[in-house]
């Protein structure tokens, strides 16, 4: 185990040397992939005195040594072209033409083209996107005037001919700078200057930024100076070349805020923040400090989908954080009716967009309309694009297994999905890394995509299933010793227990919190059972005067090892507490356990007696039956730092322990309501189906799903705000959100809790089978990523998978009308 520690710890010192120094440098420019397309245009400059060399002899080298040994120029995908590399190989081979360099490498393009070119557009067909229809037909005709020799058969002469065509219907339709295209014609002047769409010098000029560049876009600019001599321009290409020397990026200069909160939520979802803490702090503070609420110009150079993309990533990470974040600094897109017309009738060019703006709606806050708002509308438009079963083109971002990843996230929501298994998805579903979308070639980020980091998150991965192991296999002695497997009534939840808190928290190294949790829960489970199914009503209160006492004298059976358990639970904590330098908690822990035996009692009574409670009467006793309180309080001792002592006391909890005490209650009561109606068991959902006759059980279900959104929103501003935080630690709040997530996970449809097998699968990926180390096989035939067939003279190939279609149910609705009952425990009318 120290081995994979020492390995651990070699691999974190590594990637902060290399990434997150480059943050505090500035150095963000060097994150991002090269365009070969850009950088072909860049050295397509001629020197201003010597015509016949180029000004950027740099650029020029770079093209000669950057060629894929297959012959290509540009992104690819496990070594397989992306669509991309088209356009880039025939500029780059025209470049190469015009300066009389890189006989060899033009051979090897040519034969790139001419072997796969054909395969490359069939398998896209009318699915290219706008941008390869304006740049493709444009490159062919620059490769032709600069004196290459393109042999194209008929058919390839076909396909390039309908490009042609929608290049030609593109261009009529739309304006020279369209504030719905994500970037212009304009945008793409290198490809204009030698049709009849000729743009003239004053346009040109007209639209250049403050920087001298035209969009941000080195061929366009480089292009721009070419077509005008402008000096601005010269001075942009000039300071990209000496910042960029080894190839030029598809966008300069970049958003360094979007690189580096793309860097945060990576390293966030491959699980590895505990080794990052101080640099996720310190980008979140300083991304944050110029993060401020601004509403949306058309006259930004960032088009609508850059800013919403990058603006819900942000609010979704401030949010994680505690950062005091407004909704409208994302939700700012709902106030634009033409805003949302277009994303409605274009959803599927902004899937990647829609993704974020669903993932920043995880985290709701009582009455946050606007993210409510904000949530159903992207959810709407996911949905449609999970009907389709396809991927088309994105605008912004393609992530690996993509809709896979939305069909995950419509069925089951961030708030019942364990940490540790998100992570572990994340981690083998991103091995390649996402493609950035530039205006006309894919970019990758390396500190995205980076495999130091990738095996860093699989090593830390399997280093938590080892201790995990270990520490389960001494929960299960620990029970064994008690008797606790062999009960003989009730549940064995031995592995359920301790597979929940290991996988719903990031506490790596707390075994002392994730054992005492785990033995709490074994220990309620079975005594609850105990109350529910098997104890006398006798017996019962001979345990609970034992419990008051603390004296099991007296006891045998059942009663008599729940007791014995406890008890030394109890001793064994504290002591420690007490060895750690803490005062004697004894008496305080006792009686955290005192009022749960006793809210147990009170339950089997009313059930036994066929009392029926007022609703004020069954949450004040349920909210403690549920026993979660009992959880969060006693292991929040242990945390660094811990809760202060003089908050571990019964009857008195903060408003964040009361709002985890409702809403495990009603997740509860919703899922278990049968279950319970059988044994004579009072829960939430029939209290209100019987005080209202004229309803409906499913309206009974709903009423109760409606106050438990209330509570869950009212517990997610406590864990994710100061507001009421007072002196407790982050962490302390944060074990309040794991518990929450577990009971979500297990009640959220169905009882999986009372299941047998049906946790059996997830367990083994979070405990024992180590995550997938292999690279993707497949590829999904409607993304951008494309792969050409294989070619008996040309080593690549490929295979398709569809992904299967996710039914998502759909919630019931119901008109009928109830009776109103006040609840003064949730300060609200519960109808």
């Amino acid at each position: 185990m120290e081995t994979s520690l020492y390995s651990i710890h070699l691999l974190v010192n590594k990637v902060k040397e290399e990434m997150f120094s480059r943050v505090k440098s500035e150095h963000l420019h060097s994150f991002v992939s090269p365009s070969a397309y850009d950088t072909a245009w860049v050295a397509m400059i001629p020197h201003p005195v010597e015509h016949n060399t180029p000004l950027f002899k740099g650029c020029l080298e770079w093209l000669v040594d950057n060629q894929h040994e297959k012959g290509f120029w540009g992104e690819s995908i496990v070594d397989l072209p992306t669509i991309d590399a088209l356009p880039a190989t025939v500029v780059c081979m025209a470049v190469l033409q015009k300066w009389g360099l890189g006989a060899k490498n033009i051979e090897k393009g040519l034969n790139f083209i001419q072997a796969n070119m054909v395969e490359m557009l069939h398998g896209h067909g009318p699915r290219l996107p706008r941008w390869f229809s304006i740049v493709f037909p444009a490159a062919i005709e620059l490769a032709e005037s600069s004196g290459l020799e393109l042999h194209f058969s008929d058919q390839t002469k076909s396909l390039i001919a309908d490009i042609s065509d929608r290049r030609e219907k593109n261009i009529s339709m739309e304006k020279i700078v369209d504030k719905w295209q994500n970037l212009p014609l304009l945008a793409y002047l290198e490809t204009l200057q030698s049709t009849k769409y000729h743009v003239d010098q004053e346009t040109i000029i007209k639209h250049l930024s403050e920087d001298g560049s035209l969009f941000q876009s080195p061929a366009a600019t480089a292009q721009a100076y070419m077509s005008t001599g402008n000096q601005k321009c010269l001075e942009y290409l000039n300071s990209l070349v000496e910042k960029c020397p080894n190839g030029v990026p598809q966008r300069y200069p970049m958003d360094k805020e979007l690189v580096e909160l793309s860097m945060v939520d990576q390293v966030q979802r491959l699980g590895l923040s505990e080794h990052f803490s101080d640099e996720i702090d310190y980008i979140l503070r300083k991304v944050y400090r110029s993060h401020k609420v601004q509403e949306y110009s058309r006259k930004d150079n960032r088009t609508m989908a850059e800013k919403l993309y990058k603006d819900s990533l942000a609010f979704r990470l401030f949010r994680m954080h505690g950062y005091n974040i407004c909704p409208s600094t994302f939700c700012w897109f709902l106030q634009d009716d033409e805003i949302l017309h277009h994303l409605e009738h274009n959803y599927g060019q902004f899937t990647s967009l829609l993704y974020s703006v669903y993932k920043a709606t995880d985290v709701i806050f009582f009455e946050e309309t606007e993210v409510h708002e904000a949530r159903s509308f992207s959810r709407k438009m996911l949905q449609k694009i999970s009907a389709t079963k396809n991927i088309h083109y994105d605008n912004i971002v393609i992530f690996p297994n993509l809709l896979q990843m939305i069909c995950e996230e419509l069925s089951t929501p961030w708030i019942a999905r364990l940490d540790h298994l998100d992570q572990r998805m994340w981690i083998e579903q991103n091995k390649e890394g996402p493609l950035w979308i530039g205006k006309a070639s894919f970019y990758r980020l390396s500190c995205v995509h980076n495999m130091d980091l990738m095996q860093l998150a699989i090593q830390n991965y399997k280093f938590k299933q080892l201790i995990y192991q270990n520490e389960l296999e001494e929960l299960k002695r620990w029970s064994k010793k008690w008797g606790l497997t062999e009960m003989g009534f009730g549940r064995e939840k031995t592995l359920y227990c301790y597979f929940a808190i290991s996988a719903s928290t990031s506490l790596p190294h707390d075994s002392l919190i994730r054992m005492l949790v785990a033995k709490s829960a074994i220990l309620i489970t079975v005594a609850d059972d105990f109350f529910d199914m098997r104890g006398t009503l006798e017996e019962l209160h001979l345990l609970m005067d034992a419990i008051n006492r603390w004296d099991g004298n007296g006891l045998s059976g059942p009663s008599k090892v729940i007791f014995d358990v406890l008890d030394d639970l109890v001793k064994d904590v504290t002591k420690t507490l007490v060895l750690r330098g803490k005062i004697d908690l004894t008496e305080d822990f006792r009686g955290l356990w005192r009022e749960t035996f006793n809210s147990w009692l009170t339950e089997t009574t009313w059930g036994r007696s066929g009392y029926i409670p007022s609703v004020d009467e069954y949450l004040q006793t349920s909210m403690i039956s549920i026993a979660t309180h009992v959880l969060v309080l006693t292991s929040s001792c242990f945390l660094n730092p811990s809760l202060p002592e003089n908050k571990v006391k019964p009857q008195v909890y903060e408003n964040i322990t009361q709002s985890l005490m409702a809403t495990t209650r009603l997740l509860n009561d919703i899922q278990s309501y049968q279950k319970e109606k059988e044994e004579g068991t009072m829960n939430l959902v029939l209290l209100h189906f019987n005080q209202n006759p004229n309803a409906s059980m499913d309206c009974s279900i709903s009423e109760v799903k409606k106050l438990l959104e209330e509570k869950r929103n009212e517990l997610l501003k406590h864990v994710f705000t100061d507001d009421d935080a007072g002196d407790f630690p982050k962490q302390w709040r944060h074990l309040h959100l794991s518990c929450f997530k577990v009971f979500q996970m297990l009640f959220n449809s169905g009882n999986l809790y009372d299941t047998d097998f049906e946790l059996q699968s997830d367990i083994e990926k979070a405990i024992y089978v180590s995550p997938k180390l292999e690279f993707p096989k497949y590829i999904h035939p409607n993304t951008t990523f494309y792969a050409a067939p294989k070619k008996e003279n040309m080593m690549i190939s490929t295979k398709y998978v569809q992904i299967p279609n996710q039914h998502l149910s759909k919630k019931a609705t119901c008109n009928v009308s109830s009776k109103m009952l006040n609840s003064t425990i949730f300060g609200l009318r519960f109808i």
